[in-house]
């Protein structure tokens, strides 16, 4: 599974990550702190929570809004 990483500038295409390198950089770091993209649907947020979860690993996502405008946000995930 690919997810879209936020995006440094609004103009900018988002990145995407593997869920394999997220894997990596947990068992690296112990916990790690990402910012997704608003493209990406909930359904595969919530897979990834899933995945993590199983592994038995604490999973926390909210959305964060930089802008007044509906479409301004991009979900911040903690995983511990």
């Amino acid at each position: 599974m690919e997810l879209k990483v936020a995006r440094a500038d609004v103009k900018s295409k988002a990145k995407k990550i593997e869920v394999k390198k997220i894997e990596e950089m947990v068992k690296k770091e112990g916990s790690v702190i990402l910012y997704f993209d608003r493209d990406n649907s909930h359904k595969d947020l919530l897979a990834l929570q899933d995945h993590f979860e199983n592994d038995g690993k604490s999973f926390y996502m909210r959305e964060v809004r930089y802008g007044l405008a509906e479409n301004e946000y991009m979900y911040e995930v903690h995983i511990l």
